[in-house]
């Protein structure tokens, strides 16, 4: 029911501001090309149907505009609602764990995080995200960020990556997060 109020508003204002037009326009003589039996404050039917396309036309758009701005909105709220779905299997494989985690020795509790490591990374990969390869390349400051420089431990590796202290990811093909790099000097 609001919503058709809302709707009826833009139609309501192009109305009032078409009339105080045509009101002002009123006080100029009125046109000699066949119109002279209009009195003046009248409209033709031809001028009548030109105010109906207008306020038609204005109020499809104020619409348009309105459901556009309304159906972004939604696209930003759930915008990250794909990976989200995906990622709780890996929750409930992780609340699992330490549940159990009582009464499990060592290498059964390291082989149940490695399984649940492995899930969530085939799942995050799924989605786009690639580990960038960065230890023995070429710095480059589009991909790595250098934390510190050191010498070189042998002189081919002047200028390129001698250790990676935090890795990169690229999703799809824009970087995520930048390598976070020790650079040989």
């Amino acid at each position: 029911m609001m919503h058709a109020m809302n709707e009826e508003e833009p139609l309501q204002d192009a109305q009032a501001q078409t009339e105080e037009q045509v009101e002002g326009s009123s006080n100029e003589e009125p046109s000699t090309e066949g119109e002279g039996a209009e009195s003046e404050g009248t409209l033709s039917a031809d001028e009548e149907a030109w105010r109906d396309k207008y306020l038609r036309l204005y109020a499809e758009f104020d619409n348009f505009r309105k459901r556009t701005m309304r159906e972004r909105g939604e696209l930003v709220r759930s915008a990250g609602r794909d990976l989200t779905e995906a990622m709780l299997p890996v929750l409930d494989d992780f609340e699992r764990a330490q549940a159990a985690s009582d009464g499990q020795d060592l290498e059964q509790m390291k082989e149940g995080y490695l399984l649940i490591g492995q899930k969530m990374k085939g799942i995050l990969e799924s989605k786009g995200l690639n580990r960038m390869e960065a230890k023995g390349a070429e710095f480059n400051t589009d991909l790595h960020e250098a934390i510190t420089q050191i010498p070189a431990p042998t002189p081919d590796m002047k200028g390129k990556v001698v250790d990676v202290v935090e890795p990169g990811y690229k999703l799809h093909d824009a970087v995520l997060r930048f390598a976070k790099v020790v650079v040989g000097n």
